[in-house]
């Protein structure tokens, strides 16, 4: 009876563990973008939106687009797959659509202030994922509409558009730990808060990279 009991209570004990780190990346992607909206107050200076606005990119939207998808802490976990995937386009949307126009805030406001562009690398990493968003986003058209994509498996194309998600969502991730390293951030917060920031930031990219590298090996053993 003992021997039996054993191995069952290892599995419910590893899912008990991924559900408890999905909601606290959902509650870390929200606390953290409210934090960072607080620290930036949007709307009083051009500069206010590019932290703003990066943020609710790739902290809000662009993770809980991915974790729409998980087995264990998806909010709309009863839905179809067909709705899910529905949803997640409109969260990516939403994250595209705001790390271009965080962007163009930054861009302008240095811009005005006669600052030169793309002297750091967090700006040089932001540029680069701001790309890699819209080339993601273009990239994803063929899964809703597969005869874009003539000659390719429906599942191949969703394996490379969870890899090439989960390698643009790490980039989103690194610009903004870099941006932490900035004068206005460290400036405006004390120690411990930036080591939490930090520490908030690897914490979600770690559960989204667990989630899609289970979910990559998980349909290579279905389908093997």
């Amino acid at each position: 009876m003992v021997h039996k009991k054993e191995p069952e209570s290892e599995p419910r004990l590893y899912g008990l563990s991924r559900t408890a780190s999905v909601v606290l990346t959902h509650l870390i992607c929200f606390g953290f973008t409210v934090f960072i909206s607080v620290l930036s107050r949007p709307g009083t200076s051009w500069f206010s939106w590019h932290p703003f606005l990066m943020t609710l990119a790739f902290s809000f939207f662009m993770t809980e687009a991915i974790l729409l998808f998980s087995p264990e802490g998806s909010p709309i976990k009863s839905f179809s797959h067909k709705t899910k995937g529905g949803v997640h386009r409109l969260l990516q949307g939403l994250c595209a659509s705001c790390a271009v126009l965080g962007f163009a805030a930054i861009f302008y406001n240095k811009h005005l202030n006669g600052k030169p562009h793309f002297t750091s690398w967090h700006g040089l990493l932001g540029l680069l994922t701001v790309c890699v968003v819209i080339a993601q986003s273009l990239a994803a058209m063929p899964l809703s509409y597969p005869s874009l994509a003539k000659g390719w498996s429906l599942a191949k194309l969703k394996r490379y558009h969870a890899a090439s998600g989960l390698i643009t969502y790490l980039l989103g991730s690194a610009s903004m730990l870099l941006g932490l390293c900035s004068v206005w951030f460290a400036g405006a917060v004390r120690e411990y808060a930036w080591y939490l920031s930090a520490l908030c930031l690897v914490l979600s990219a770690f559960v989204i990279m667990n989630q899609v590298s289970r979910s990559y090996m998980a349909k290579k053993r279905f389908q093997s």
